[in-house]
């Protein structure tokens, strides 16, 4: 690749990037709601499970991590787990079941009322955060999406879904890790533990 193949690759991303995020005012609304979701779920004592595959695993991963240390500053933890970090029990679950189940049977037997399941899928359609949000529905928990595309069938098994408008997987990932960071930040203000998001 030469050197201006490169720099055309790097415009050409950032294009597409800057695009995507001015059209992410148009999710103001979901995301404020998934923020005010999740804060009533914090603040009743409940916790966030939170599943995906891949990337989405790792922004699974990423926001927990910022619910359990600190976003903007020193505060008390606050109680999520990622579904996607105990090799253990994915490998267990996946060999003795199938690999559908293994976000499913984590939230059989972690997720009660009062907590909240949010379920990453870029595509909207994977199958093991599918059945993840079906036995959450199941438990009584409240079922947040974040989704990419056309929200998949995930869309419509959630009790909200924040769908970010793009068929790019790189560019939703990107979306999801902004959005997960807004969350994260709505969370923390709402609950009275930090500045402004």
């Amino acid at each position: 690749m030469t050197t201006n193949d490169m720099t055309t690759l790097i415009e050409t991303n950032l294009r597409e990037h800057q695009r995507l995020f001015e059209r992410l005012a148009g999710l103001a609304e979901p995301i404020r709601e998934a923020g005010e979701r999740l804060s009533a779920a914090l603040a009743q004592g409940g916790k966030v499970l939170l599943c995906g595959n891949g990337g989405s695993a790792a922004d699974s991963q990423h926001i927990a991590a910022e619910l359990t240390g600190r976003f903007v500053r020193d505060r008390r933890p606050l109680a999520a787990l990622a579904l996607t970090t105990d090799t253990s029990a994915l490998t267990c679950i996946a060999n003795d079941y199938s690999f559908d189940e293994v976000f499913a049977r984590q939230v059989a037997a972690l997720g009660a009322p009062g907590d909240c399941l949010l379920g990453i899928s870029t595509s909207g359609n994977s199958r093991n955060v599918i059945k993840a949000v079906e036995a959450a529905r199941e438990r009584g928990l409240q079922v947040i999406g974040l989704l990419g595309r056309d929200g998949g069938a995930l869309r419509a098994l959630c009790d909200l879904a924040v769908v970010v408008p793009s068929d790019s997987t790189a560019r939703i990932q990107e979306a999801h890790a902004f959005i997960g960071h807004t969350l994260c930040g709505l969370i923390e203000s709402t609950l009275g533990l930090a500045g402004t998001p």
